[in-house]
């Protein structure tokens, strides 16, 4: 799982909004291990702070064995903030990036020069 910055973190929560908007996401384990399995999920968030943390743990080993860019940001109230719902969120998958494609694209660009 991928280390991020301040900076990468803020670009994932907009990445997040804007592809609730004009695209689709999955928010909670279930429903991201779900997308993650069938091979939708483009990028994949996870909150740091989870109690317990065993709630995301299959998480970032499952998006690596599927090859799917995996990031910790640090709280699932922000998380779910983007996400647009009013409780914090463990995950989220996004799934289609509507108009945040060149968003996510920019993400993986940073973290593979890191």
């Amino acid at each position: 799982m991928a280390e991020i910055s301040k900076e990468v973190a803020d670009k994932v929560y907009e990445a997040i909004e804007v592809a609730k908007a004009t695209g689709r996401i999955k928010k909670g384990s279930n429903e991201v291990t779900k997308s993650i399995e069938k091979g939708t999920a483009k990028l994949v968030a996870i909150a740091k702070n989870v109690n317990p943390p065993e709630i995301t743990m299959h998480i970032p080993l499952l998006s690596k064995e599927k090859d799917v860019l995996c990031v910790e940001v640090p709280s699932k109230e922000e998380l779910g903030a983007a996400a647009g719902i009013s409780v914090g969120t463990a995950s989220i998958a996004i799934i289609e990036e509507g108009e945040a494609k060149n968003t996510v694209k920019d993400i993986i660009k940073k973290l593979k020069e890191q």
